[in-house]
């Protein structure tokens, strides 16, 4: 018997009630909102963010 595997020994806990939506579904987009999106998106993923230059020294040495 020591190929069992033991994740399997035992059942799924039943899901969160928190994961489950209740009430009204949202709005879809209107197309307007759906191209911006996508505009935005693409602008996001041309664009290289500036970083900033990590230093070594700890706060304690900061100061």
């Amino acid at each position: 018997m020591s190929d069992v595997d033991h994740a399997l020994a035992y059942p799924e806990p039943p899901a969160s009630p928190l994961w489950h939506r209740h009430g009204a579904k949202a709005r879809p987009l209107t197309p307007a909102q759906q191209r911006r999106n996508r505009e935005l998106l693409d602008l996001a993923q041309r664009t290289t963010r500036p970083r900033s230059p990590r230093t070594t020294e700890t706060l304690a040495e900061a100061s």
